[in-house]
């Protein structure tokens, strides 16, 4: 199944976010539950349970059974999670996909147009948000350079989440932003592949065989092993859960890793592009 979605890509309201979290924090503490505790229970992480309470995270369906079940079942949060309005500072079309992103544990990226957002530094974002037409209030601004700046925490907080990344060379060589982005930029992605969870290859300039020429990709596994694909346009997602369809660009990113330089060699690149500044 492919499912479609369109949007304005503009940010809503978060006081609904808000109030869902403290809610969910009146409940917890009211059952003499510490954060830990909870976490534990709900079998998320300290810091995911932190997130919904504090209204930056939204809650999944999952979350919410497990937090019913944990205080008590009155059934105050299921009624709540109906009112919860999504996230804010994410693209319409882009928030089922962020979700599923909260819980995968795998997740892979092939980019030919920008270095992904979990890779992007404040500057080369902020520069993104600039170019955006029609163009961005302040308030929307902030709004997604805060929604992704915390989607940016999967890196760290998920340590057994597999990530791996195939980025273009050109997406360094056209300096987006300029010279001094650039340089922050490089060196944060080269920080970013010291992680032992990260994979970060770079495909080069030059390749006479190309297994991404369709476009960008994302893939994920959720902890149930299920997988599931993502491909954006300009004004549009695609949220793909189709076994088939799944397999076939499953096969293309694998084939598109062997085509990129090796991981040592990626690091090797981006060093030198990094020198060249």
């Amino acid at each position: 199944m492919v499912d479609g979605a369109v949007g304005t890509g503009e940010p809503e309201s978060s006081d609904s976010l808000r109030t869902f979290g403290a809610v969910l924090q009146a409940l917890r503490e009211h059952a003499g539950l510490g954060r830990e505790q909870f976490a534990e229970l709900v079998r998320y992480s300290k810091h995911t349970v932190a997130s919904v309470e504090l209204g930056r995270r939204m809650p999944d369906a999952a979350f919410v059974e497990r937090a019913e079940e944990a205080l008590g079942n009155t059934g105050a949060l299921r009624r709540a999670a109906g009112c919860v309005a999504r996230q804010p500072g994410l693209a319409a079309w882009f928030r089922r996909w962020a979700r599923l992103e909260q819980d995968a544990i795998t997740l892979y990226t092939y980019e030919c147009r920008m270095v992904p957002g979990l890779l992007q530094t404040e500057g080369y974002a902020r520069q993104l948000f600039v170019d955006e037409l029609p163009p961005l209030s302040d308030e929307q601004v902030e709004a997604q350079w805060a929604a992704r700046a915390d989607r940016q925490r999967l890196l760290r907080e998920r340590p057994n989440t597999t990530f791996s990344f195939i980025l273009e060379e050109h997406l360094f060589l056209r300096r987006t932003g300029g010279v001094a982005v650039t340089r922050e930029l490089i060196d944060h992605v080269l920080q970013i592949a010291e992680l032992r969870n990260v994979e970060i290859q770079v495909m080069p300039l030059v390749r006479e065989s190309h297994a991404g020429l369709h476009g960008p990709l994302q893939l994920l596994e959720t902890p149930e092993n299920r997988w599931f694909a993502y491909v954006e346009g300009q004004q549009s997602g695609q949220l793909i859960n189709d076994r088939k369809v799944g397999s076939v660009l499953q096969r293309r990113y694998v084939r598109m890793r062997a085509q990129a330089l090796s991981l040592p060699d990626s690091v090797s690149l981006l060093q030198r592009m990094r020198g060249d500044l």
